[in-house]
């Protein structure tokens, strides 16, 4: 999820907790061996033991579409302490695709195992090796010819976003395919695609008899989703006077970094409310308000303001 699932964002939802580990986004490779200072732009957990600072390893993704140069990029990302490497084959953007990478590639199986097998020949055999897919490119016609091409390769361990790339992100998932994916390889399948609630994980883990899920836009929805499926009836829900500090939060990380402007921190938080009004009326109540703004400082009245009403409605006691 780029733009979206940054250093910062991970460091937030792992606080939470729920999580074995986290994804990076997808580090784009093409005709050379990237330096160590891209790596660490997109994933500085490297510099702290590949963790957050809640201790969750991160696995480094990297995207491109010529075999030697992802290895040569997969050998640095593990030299300089990724906890695994995972290969982008499902990014299903027009200008990723443009630049063959990501989704582009499930149209040629052969491919993918040729990147898979030099990844995994450049990798020390102590590193994971894993690849994100989807079912296709326009259709599920070489499904499995892809699945084949990913386990043959010497991948550990198969993501799969249950729709082609032409479905994009239009619901359903097609869980009913990680089926037979599973029993199809005899490496690990995660699940992937329309798990925004426990409801929908309980129904995926039925239909597809995974026990490995992957999360991306239902965890930024609802923060602890990832807690919620793991404890179930032991965890309370996140309410919204939990989650509004971490957006606090994500203003003084992003205003920590120099390279991030005042507009690009506005953006972000704003973005969050698109998926975050979602879940939590508080949040639709301050979306509209929100997208008004036009300066950082709006928005962090806004949030202050919100949140001063908060603590003002847990101190009010009710008339008797």
């Amino acid at each position: 999820m780029e733009g979206v699932v940054d250093a910062d964002m991970r460091d937030l939802l792992t606080q939470v907790g729920g999580y074995d580990y986290c994804v990076t986004e997808f580090v784009r490779v093409s005709e050379r061996r990237l330096p160590a200072k891209v790596f660490h732009r997109l994933a500085p957990e490297l510099l702290h033991d590949g963790r957050t600072a809640a201790g969750t390893r991160v696995i480094v993704q990297i995207l491109g579409g010529e075999p030697w140069v992802m290895a040569a990029n997969a050998k640095r990302a593990a030299a300089l302490g990724a906890a695994g490497v995972d290969i982008n084959f499902g990014c299903p953007s027009k200008w990723t695709t443009r630049r063959d990478g990501g989704a582009i590639l499930l149209r040629e199986p052969e491919r993918i195992f040729d990147i898979v097998h030099a990844v995994r020949q450049a990798v020390d055999p102590a590193i994971a090796v894993s690849a994100k897919m989807r079912l296709g490119y326009e259709d599920t016609l070489r499904t499995l010819e892809i699945v084949d091409a990913i386990t043959e390769g010497g991948a550990n361990f198969v993501t799969v976003h249950a729709r082609t790339k032409v479905d994009g992100y239009k619901p359903p998932a097609k869980w009913e395919w990680l089926a037979r994916i599973r029993q199809h390889t005899h490496i690990p399948v995660i699940a992937n695609g329309d798990i925004a609630s426990v409801d929908d994980f309980v129904r995926c883990q039925e239909i597809s008899g995974c026990d490995r899920f992957m999360l991306g836009r239902g965890a930024v929805a609802q923060p602890d989703l990832a807690l919620q499926i793991k404890l179930r009836d032991q965890h309370q829900i996140q309410h919204w006077d939990k989650v509004l500090p971490l957006l606090q939060q994500l203003v003084l990380l992003m205003q920590q970094n120099p390279e991030f402007k005042h507009q690009q921190i506005k953006g972000r938080i704003k973005q969050w409310f698109s998926f975050l009004h979602r879940i939590y009326p508080e949040a639709d109540a301050l979306y509209l308000p929100l997208k008004r703004t036009e300066h950082l400082d709006e928005v962090k009245q806004l949030l202050g303001m919100a949140s001063t009403t908060i603590l003002s409605d847990k101190t009010t006691t009710p008339n008797t």
